[in-house]
């Protein structure tokens, strides 16, 4: 599936639950941040995911549904990524992205970032908290 094909079925809320993974979530995130950059990645992003849950019946809980936290944090260390290698090892889209970078294909590399206790706090789910054991990687827009 193209970058289109699978971010039209993604909006569409027509991608198959199961195919909803991690690996799936990456995708979203590169996407979403090549084409309208950090700030305006993130708006898609959250949007998408919270409208993708709703269509599929994911409940909200404390350790299930959006969590803007995660969502945030993620895209911080995605688009850090991005842009530390788009001149070096540039990709031609979300799939050779994802199998060049598997240390982004675990949803643990979190945990460099934030205890469970931190990520854990109910506030988490609804705002961005800050990492509590290391800072996320910081890149200015336009900035190489």
């Amino acid at each position: 599936m193209t970058d289109n094909e699978f971010i039209e079925a993604f909006e569409a809320c027509t991608l198959p639950f199961d195919q909803w993974t991690h690996r799936a979530h990456v995708r979203v995130a590169y996407v979403y941040l090549d084409r309208y950059g950090l700030e305006a990645g993130i708006d898609r992003m959250r949007v998408g995911i919270k409208a993708y849950n709703a269509a599929n019946s994911v409940p909200e809980g404390p350790l299930v549904g959006y969590n803007e936290t995660t969502t945030v944090a993620f895209a911080h260390i995605v688009y850090a990524v991005m842009r530390a290698y788009a001149q070096s090892h540039p990709v031609d889209g979300s799939e050779a992205f994802c199998d060049m970078h598997p240390q982004l294909m675990s949803s643990r590399v979190l945990r460099l970032f934030y205890s469970p206790q931190r990520r854990g706090l109910p506030e988490a789910k609804a705002v961005f908290v800050e990492p509590d054991l290391a800072p996320l990687p910081r890149v200015q827009e336009g900035v190489t």
